[in-house]
């Protein structure tokens, strides 16, 4: 690896504060956005893994290998999952980002200040309550909990001595939302404390603002607020902050630091954890609405595999050559590629290749991609770096000066329910969306409240474009349903809560952590 120092010098960066030689905070200003915007996202995810992360910094690589100065902007790996089934959020083979095991790790511990934020408020609320309770907060109404940076479900339901409680891991909260969508300190410190938390026996609502805890929540984030700075594989830069999940979250990394690598870049290549209809949608609704941002090319990822799977092939045979299988499939490639040209025509799927795929199927999924008016490019990223790219990359640089125009799904200022049904109709090709009595009765709430004009953030389950993980390929007319509503008043976004979505997730049956070895030198194995 070259020294961090050495890295930060290819996007002009000086202002580091370094945490030894290989991982650095940038506390460099933001200037005037120069660079191109490349949004990766993917078809449907499947339990066996797409290797969107991996094309990402691969393409990011192939950018530089053409002789372009571009960095890729990630999110920062969970516990949750590292420790669970689906493994780090590193890239893999040669499409790395480096010192891979401390990434997946505690990193720089923003997550952690995180976590320690959002439950400085819980306490904060609680002692409120015990010492008096001032603000007339009544126990009932509490909607802000505790979180943690691990898949443990008997944290789910708690109770406590006043009220019941419920976890969810931390990369789901509110407050990791606000830091990745904050602008700068004083917007970081306004969000806090425009948190809404409880209402009081009156049923006026209560803020962090009303419980002064504010200033001190920011304190605990001042530092996290900083993007991190790494490298590849190749020794190339790469911007790390934030890491909201993209199923009960809003699935991109901070604003802040996609803005610094626009600002120093000719490119800048980021993704959005899930699908399309996932992070890929929360990052054009959201995270572009907030941060006045514009991808110029949207790169949809997929893989054979995947494909395969979606056309209902048997999960032992997704090695073996099926043509029918995957013509079958094909039609989840079709949704997303419709849900992004929505958004945008500039879009590009890219096949990551594995060993096993046969020359007829990937002649058959470069035949659909062009007859639907869509460029198309394989890569081998994980066997060859940034040289299994370089198709993709020249396309990408050609497709990123083209004429552009850009699209939001919805209007701010139509109604909650206007808005949903815009997601439902255009993104998860609904027929009907269905509302509990709860939903219904918290939208009222909101919208009594002032607060019906934020974009929504939809939490449901990515392994398909409905609110059923049962429905695969592309499912049409069904009915979708709301189960709860939720107010992020400090984030800015509305969450609609769909199906039988967990924010807190648990471990499987055999998670990552078994395979994991640590030796008498402290040499670490096993954190993929």
């Amino acid at each position: 690896m070259r020294n961090i120092k050495d890295v930060a010098c290819d996007l002009d960066l000086s202002e580091l504060e370094c945490f030894g030689d290989y991982k650095a905070k940038i506390n460099d200003e933001i200037k005037n956005s120069k660079g191109k915007l490349i949004l990766v996202t993917a078809t449907s995810p499947t339990p066996y893994g797409e290797g969107k992360t991996t094309v990402s910094i691969g393409l990011n690589d192939a950018l530089v290998r053409l002789g372009y100065k571009s960095t890729v902007c990630l999110r920062e790996p969970s516990l949750g999952p590292v420790f669970g089934i689906k493994g780090g959020a590193t890239g893999g083979g040669k499409a790395m980002v480096v010192p891979s095991d401390e990434i997946n790790l505690h990193f720089t511990g923003d997550i952690h200040a995180v976590t320690s934020a959002n439950n400085l408020l819980c306490a904060a609320i609680d002692n409120h309550i015990f010492q008096g309770n001032e603000l007339k907060i009544n126990p009932e109404t509490i909607c802000f909990n505790r979180c943690l940076d691990m898949n443990d479900r008997a944290l789910r339901d708690v109770s406590l001595a006043n009220r019941d409680e419920h976890f969810c891991i931390t990369v789901a909260s509110e407050v990791m939302a606000i830091l990745c969508l904050a602008l700068d300190l004083d917007d970081l410190k306004r969000r806090i404390n425009n948190i809404y938390i409880a209402d009081d026996v009156n049923g006026k609502p209560l803020f962090v603002r009303d419980l002064k805890v504010g200033e001190a929540m920011t304190i605990l984030l001042k530092e996290a607020f900083k993007p991190n700075l790494v490298q590849t594989l190749e020794g190339n830069p790469a911007i790390i902050h934030g890491g909201p999940f993209a199923n009960i979250a809003h699935g991109c990394n901070s604003i802040r630091a996609t803005k610094l690598g626009i600002s120093h870049a000719d490119y800048v290549v980021t993704e959005a954890g899930f699908g399309s209809d996932l992070g890929a949608e929360k990052f054009m609704d959201i995270k572009c609405r907030v941060g006045g941002l514009k991808p110029d090319v949207i790169v949809i990822d997929t893989t054979i595999r995947s494909l395969k799977y979606n056309g209902g092939l048997d999960k032992n045979m997704l090695k073996s050559e099926s043509l029918e299988c995957l013509q079958k499939g094909l039609d989840n490639l079709k949704v997303h590629i419709l849900n992004m040209k929505n958004f945008l025509d500039n879009v590009i799927v890219c096949l990551n290749k594995f060993d096993f795929d046969s020359d007829k199927e990937i002649e058959l999924v470069r035949k659909f991609v062009l007859d639907m008016k869509c460029e198309f490019s394989v890569v081998t990223v994980y066997n060859d770096g940034s040289k299994g790219a370089l198709d993709l990359g020249r396309k990408v640089i050609e497709m990123a000066n083209k004429k552009k125009e850009f699209h939001f799904m919805y209007d701010l200022n139509e109604n909650v329910y206007d808005k949903v049904k815009s997601l439902a109709d255009f993104v998860y090709h609904a027929g009907l969306v269905v509302y509990s009595d709860e939903a219904r009765n918290m939208i009222k709430k909101i919208e009594d409240m002032g607060y019906g004009n934020l974009p929504i953030c939809v939490a449901k389950t990515q392994y398909s474009i409905s609110d059923d993980p049962k429905k695969l390929g592309f499912p049409q007319g069904f009915t979708m349903h709301v189960s709860n509503v939720k107010l992020c008043s400090g984030a800015g976004f509305i969450v609609i809560y769909m199906g039988k979505v967990m924010t807190m997730p648990g471990l499987s049956k055999t998670p990552a952590y078994l395979n994991m070895h640590i030796d008498s030198e402290g040499n670490i194995s096993g954190v993929l």
